[in-house]
């Protein structure tokens, strides 16, 4: 039995250089880095050497990016404060987004009594933005729009350049969840007109626990936890440097490794793809998952042609077999509900077929995915 790890999109491997990395600063670098003496500005020294890496990558400045504890508090942090610092008075989000984001909107709809309004979604599971444009014409209340730019689930892409210029033109802000795409696209935030985004390390190879905010500057935004000035006063407490310094190396890596890894990735989900169809001709694939260009090189939802009361065991079986995939997030992993990504927009029909994400690294072989669609072969025909 093989061991293969294909559920990237819920958390990626740590790569060697990152855990040397942050073992060297555990050792060495202990200060506190609000305290003015050697040991403070030593570690403080590494945090604001890893904002200017990670702003220099992105295009922006270094005060526009403040460390989080990951892209929850990120999302929370641009959501709460936009409601009730910046006078929001209307959300327009999707259904399909991460619960990190439509959990919030529902507690600022419960709290503060904000209008919210759900996108139309296309049979892909795609964004509508022609109903986004006239949702956002429809009305004079200051609106924020809430989308994601690459869909944990589906993997199904966002073209945030037009969302951006159409909440430019209606006068309305822009928040972006870009867990899934920050340190596997280039991104220049000068050329999109985002507000707020969210980035957590873990998804491309960092430690778990850090993330950042991006915070377009003079936005007024205010801060989530209070207690010291942290942060340039947006987020109290004292950070882990060693955290900060992990999510740097592996962002730094990422990028300056990207025009390597992702065509081997994509080559993965290709060969994947186009064995699946060869091996289980019935085999559906859920969003966008086909197309290239408006679906992530990084993973791929699966239909397979599994009897419903064979489906709840799947993934124990596939377990058993020692392949670790994921039926959606895995911060419902724990839910009887089934993908509220999937519930949006798939038939009854459709529905009734278990879905599994595969999410891929460049850790992955040609020769694990070979194994894993022999176990689907022999759970679809047994």
């Amino acid at each position: 039995m093989k061991n293969v790890y294909l559920d990237s999109a819920a958390t990626t491997q740590l790569r060697p250089e990152v855990v040397e990395k942050m073992t060297e600063v555990l050792h060495m670098t202990f200060g506190n880095p609000s305290s003015t003496h050697a040991f403070g500005r030593a570690a403080k020294s590494y945090i604001e050497n890893a904002r200017k890496t990670i702003a220099k990558y992105l295009n922006v400045t270094t005060s526009e990016i403040v460390f989080t504890s990951g892209g929850t508090e990120a999302d929370n942090l641009a959501l709460n404060s936009a409601v009730r610092d910046l006078g929001v008075k209307r959300i327009i989000t999707s259904k399909i987004e991460h619960h990190a984001v439509l959990y919030t909107v529902n507690q600022l709809q419960s709290c503060h009594g904000i209008e919210v309004e759900y996108v139309n979604l296309k049979d892909c599971g795609s964004i509508d933005l022609d109903d986004l444009e006239k949702r956002l014409k429809s009305s004079e209340a200051k609106t924020l729009v809430s989308l994601m730019h690459v869909n944990n689930e589906i993997g199904n892409i966002l073209d945030i350049k037009r969302v951006g210029d159409l909440c430019k033109e209606n006068q309305a802000m822009f928040h972006s969840d870009t867990v899934q795409s920050i340190g596997h696209y280039q991104i220049d935030l000068q050329e999109v007109n985002v507000d707020f985004c969210a980035v957590s390390a873990h998804k491309f190879h960092g430690p778990k626990g850090v993330g950042f905010a991006y915070i377009r500057k003079n936005s007024g935004l205010k801060p989530l936890i209070f207690g010291g000035e942290q942060e340039r006063g947006f987020r109290a407490g004292t950070e882990g440097v060693h955290n900060i310094v992990g999510l740097e190396e592996a962002f730094k890596i990422s990028y300056e490794n990207l025009k390597e890894e992702k065509p081997y990735v994509e080559g993965l989900k290709t060969y994947f793809v186009e064995q699946l169809k060869k091996e289980i001709p019935e085999v559906k694939f859920n969003g966008g998952c086909l197309d290239k260009v408006k679906s992530t090189y990084t993973l791929v939802n699966v239909g397979l042609p599994i009897p419903p009361e064979k489906s709840a065991m799947l993934l124990f079986q596939l377990d058993l077999k020692g392949i670790a995939c994921s039926k959606g997030s895995a911060c419902q992993s724990g839910s009887q509900l089934g993908s509220h990504v999937l519930n949006a927009f798939l038939s009854e029909e459709d529905l009734k077929r278990p879905a599994l994400r595969f999410s891929f690294s460049k850790f992955n072989t040609k020769e694990e995915l070979d194994y894993v669609i022999e176990v689907l072969k022999e759970q679809v025909n047994s």
